[in-house]
């Protein structure tokens, strides 16, 4: 393992990237906008896809984990609200694959139209949720919530801030595991 400095943003990316995450789908917006241009650089190994809306961003990633693959979307937390119809859809029908949902929040309306905690989604939408506070953390929250969505057949919602996401610190960056797609 090696040690390197990450933006928040990136080690997200870097953890679904050695959790063998083959899907990637977002729309624009800060303070997520990098991640999915992050999870570019290992375009040899997981499809990375700019939706239209959040909404398809979002059913993108749902079809190719009902279809067994790893896929991780990614949001700016308004578009979460975009993204609500198949969100709630998510935990009742359940992943094959483990589906990871990025909703990057920005408090104090960074760069944002309004501010809201997507926190209070994930009891509602009956998925779980992890919250983490540096880059490191978002490595490794993001890997193991690949695992806990194929342990519990639910998405997983990763809670990120503006300054998680913007921040940097060193990450403890690891390798790549062979994660096959599951049989439907």
């Amino acid at each position: 393992m090696s040690r390197v400095m990450m933006s928040g943003n990136e080690a997200i990316a870097r953890g679904a990237y050695e959790a063998g995450c083959a899907v990637a789908a977002a729309y624009p917006g800060t303070p997520s906008t990098e991640i999915l241009e992050s999870l570019s650089a290992y375009r040899d190994d997981i499809f990375c896809h700019w939706a239209c809306n959040e909404k398809v961003a979002a059913e993108i990633a749902l079809g190719a984990a009902i279809g067994g693959a790893r896929a991780l979307c990614a949001m700016k937390h308004v578009g979460v609200n975009v993204a609500a119809d198949p969100l709630f859809s998510m935990g009742y029908s359940g992943v094959n694959g483990g589906l990871v949902v990025v909703s990057a929040d920005d408090p104090g309306c960074h760069s944002s139209q309004n501010e809201q905690d997507n926190r209070l989604y994930a009891p509602h939408m009956k998925i779980g949720m992890m919250e983490p506070s540096d880059s490191e953390e978002c490595r490794v929250f993001t890997a193991a919530a690949f695992e806990l969505s194929e342990r519990f057949d639910v998405p997983m919602l990763i809670r990120v801030t503006t300054r998680i996401c913007h921040s940097k610190s060193l990450v403890s960056a690891g390798e790549r595991t062979g994660t096959p797609v599951r049989n439907y």
